[in-house]
């Protein structure tokens, strides 16, 4: 599953419709404490007063495919537990952790990824330590969609050069990256940011420079639930944050890529990852929550 490098920023052109809405949420919750030592440290959830709404809602996506999908309804808030290992791999190898994004220095660790009272916490410490899951079950096309919220954790003015980035990502089954895409439905560059972005990844040659499309929608508290989705098709690419579409992708084919929607078989990761230049650097602790995330068929 995903240990290597993940991709770089916006570089190419497709054909794109931006809609960029802001969209509320809602159960705030308070930052944790200085240091969040483990996913035991941070105070429990509390769970929303109010619904967000879903795309798949609001566009009749159906049932979610119950194998591909987990609604994280277990892990008592004084008894933790681990995702579901029938539906997620965890990192970890002898020693519980993986080295980080692309090797860098912080590690992804089993212990940093725990079902809470009900809702999947990732954890990522000051030191780098964070958590990563995979899906076990992957498929080409179909609809992903996920109620998120995330916050930095640490005192105010504590000086820092790298900031943790929660994500939404689908991942290519055949571990090819750049060969065969890479979706970042959500990938902020800090938690509990005032955007909700998006990194679209053509499958395209590794000898060149990153192709890919980006989206953001602004003017919102990421501190909030909000849903995330995402629908792929043979025929486009298309974002929804609270069941507005933000943006829609298609084309783009070139001579040294394939069209945006065009990659392969692809699973679901849920990461709190760094860039880290080395595990001295220090950065600020995160907690990203998941209360559900759900995958769904195309019609």
């Amino acid at each position: 599953m995903t240990r290597g490098t993940r991709g770089g920023r916006w570089t190419a052109a497709a054909t794109v419709t931006l809609l960029l809405a802001a969209a509320g949420g809602h159960a705030a919750f308070a930052p944790p404490g200085a240091r969040a030592a483990s996913a035991q440290d941070v105070p429990a959830v509390l769970p929303g007063t109010a619904s967000v709404a879903t795309a798949a809602e609001r566009y009749g996506w159906g049932t979610p495919l119950a194998g591909a999908s987990d609604e994280f309804g277990y892990g008592a808030p004084t008894a933790p537990a681990q995702p579901d290992p029938a539906k997620w791999e965890q990192a970890g190898d002898e020693d519980g952790c993986w080295p980080g994004n692309g090797g860098l220095g912080g590690r992804r660790c089993a212990e940093n990824s725990e079902v809470v009272g009900g809702v999947l916490r990732q954890v990522g410490e000051p030191s780098g330590d964070t958590g990563w899951l995979a899906a076990r079950s992957g498929q080409r096309y179909g609809r992903w969609e996920a109620r998120v919220r995330s916050s930095e954790a640490g005192p105010e003015g504590q000086e820092v050069t790298e900031r943790y980035q929660p994500l939404l990502i689908l991942w290519p089954d055949s571990e090819r990256w750049p060969q065969d895409g890479e979706y970042d439905y959500l990938e902020n560059d800090t938690p509990g940011g005032d955007c909700a972005r998006a990194y679209l990844h053509y499958p395209h040659d590794e000898d060149v420079p990153a192709q890919q499309e980006g989206a953001a929608t602004c003017g919102i508290d990421m501190t909030r639930w909000h849903t995330v989705a995402i629908e792929w098709t043979p025929d486009h690419v298309r974002g929804y944050l609270d069941a507005e579409q933000t943006y829609s992708f298609s084309g783009g084919a070139g001579e040294v890529r394939r069209c945006i929607q065009c990659a392969t078989s692809m699973h679901q990761t849920i990461q709190l990852d760094s860039t880290l230049a080395d595990h001295g650097t220090p950065v600020r602790g995160a907690v990203y929550e998941v209360d559900w995330v759900r995958t769904y068929a195309l019609d």
